[in-house]
């Protein structure tokens, strides 16, 4: 089950998000290759702990060791790695005035430069897949808030309904007050004449 947190986006924010509440996922804790391989182990196999914490750290290596290659790695119902780079904007393939070259490293492309280093960075990326697409999380995943918002929600919702209770019974306390009113100016009216005629026999 994945727990969710609520989150506010600050008041002063120049955005439409402003003052809006967000949901956010409460991560419970990070499990390193030693934790699965625990994990793993636990489910009625042959091999042990170690055993597989062995093989969970070569796989990681070889995966590795295949994007570097310049390969893909897909691992079924899982994601697909592979390296992306973030470039340099280049101007030019070959600066004649300063005699430069694009060429394919990595570095930082000095301020008024033409050419030169293509590349700024290099990074991993992972797509999903099988299993691990959107649609397939969405089919079986359990959401639930985490202790912290239940009691957030429950005490706004609380304050809420004291509110309104405190407006129902001021607005009672009105009407109360304008049909005592009414009622006793109305019936004090026509007792007048009844009194005076008495007076008056």
């Amino acid at each position: 089950m994945i727990e969710l947190y609520l989150s506010k986006v600050t008041e002063g924010s120049e955005t439409e998000q402003a003052g809006k509440l967000y949901a956010r996922v409460s991560y419970k804790q990070t499990l390193s290759v030693q934790d699965m391989a625990r994990h793993m182990s636990e489910h009625n196999t042959m091999f042990s702990e170690g055993s597989i914490t062995g093989i969970l750290i070569d796989f990681v290596k070889c995966v590795r060791e295949q994007i570097l290659m310049g390969n893909t790695v897909k691992i079924d119902n899982l994601a697909i790695f592979k390296a992306t780079v973030e470039a340099n904007a280049l101007e030019t393939l070959y600066d004649a005035e300063n005699d430069k070259v694009a060429s394919a490293t990595m570095g930082t492309l000095p301020e008024g430069a033409k050419t030169g280093a293509a590349v700024k960075t290099v990074k991993l990326l992972a797509q999903s897949t099988g299993d691990f697409t959107r649609e397939e999380l969405k089919k079986d995943v359990k959401l639930a808030w985490t202790d912290k918002t239940k009691a957030e929600i429950a005490a706004a919702k609380g304050s809420a309904e004291g509110g309104n209770e405190g407006d129902n019974t001021q607005n009672g306390g009105d009407n109360t007050g304008d049909n005592t009113g009414d009622n006793g100016g109305d019936n004090g009216g026509g007792g007048l004449p009844g009194g005076g005629g008495g007076a008056e026999g």
